[in-house]
């Protein structure tokens, strides 16, 4: 067993961790409940109409920012500068591909995921102390897609086309389920690395998968949402912000990472 282990590289090695991972999110979704008794006594008193509300919020936040936000969110940081760092480190795991090559890659983007985790703090924090929930959602919605674009472009992905922008959708939108049918969405968001090439999806399939991640965030932060919108105890559910940005960040950079090593 230990000269099996000797013989792989550090890619392959990388890779095999990552598959352990996913091995324990699947049966750790598997013995998931629909919903804790806690989060399901206190959706029951929220007004029925607030889940549609936040699932338009979402929805048009999401909308908004992959037709024309995009611009704006790289005003925040410098794209040729990431696109220029990663040619240098792809360059040498070409040559070399050990530990180190891959752990700078990995540095690079644990670096930019601690600012935009202490960004989502103080805004969810500090809206939720003025009683503002709704109207964070856009917000919190482009300091994630920050992180998400950082991530694609540090592991030498392009996020501008539209197969990329879904995978983005699918994945934001997996990290945000549970149990069965987190299953599911994990089966398609490998299923998408596995495949060398991809079609270029319509519109329509494009504001499916938009409604679709919008429906997981809202059911998922529902409660975290209504909390936000009252004065002074909004600050608890803005607390959650940064909580659920480092949840989808987490499965995000690990599926880029993958997908980063599976073509080395």
């Amino acid at each position: 067993m230990k000269n099996g282990k000797s013989k792989r590289s550090p890619v392959e090695r990388e890779l095999h961790k990552i598959e352990r991972k996913e091995e324990k999110l699947i049966q750790s979704a598997k013995n998931q409940n629909a919903s804790s008794g806690w989060k399901s006594k206190l959706e029951g008193k929220i007004p029925e109409n607030t889940l549609a509300v936040l699932k338009k919020a979402f929805s048009k936040g999401f909308a908004v920012i992959f037709e024309r936000g995009s611009v704006l969110i790289e005003k925040t940081y410098d794209r040729d500068s990431i696109e220029k760092d990663f040619q240098i480190k792809d360059y040498a795991m070409d040559i070399k591909g050990g530990r180190k090559e891959i752990g700078r890659i990995q540095s690079g983007v644990s670096k930019n995921n601690i600012l935009n985790t202490a960004v989502t703090t103080v805004e969810g924090i500090g809206l939720g102390a003025l009683g503002i929930g709704l109207p964070d959602i856009i917000i919190w919605v482009g300091v994630l897609l920050r992180g998400v674009y950082e991530t694609a472009l540090k592991y030498g992905f392009d996020y501008d086309s539209s197969e990329e922008k879904l995978f983005i959708l699918k994945m934001i939108e997996t990290a945000m389920l549970s149990g069965e049918k987190w299953i599911a969405a994990e089966a398609e968001v490998n299923q998408f690395i596995l495949r060398a090439a991809h079609a270029v999806p319509g519109n329509d399939e494009m504001k499916e998968q938009i409604e679709k991640t919008a429906d997981a965030f809202a059911t998922e932060m529902l409660v975290t949402k209504f909390i936000q919108g009252l004065p002074i105890v909004g600050m608890i559910g803005g607390a959650a912000n940064p909580i659920y940005y480092q949840r989808i960040m987490r499965y995000v950079q690990m599926k880029y990472r993958k997908r980063y090593l599976m073509g080395k």
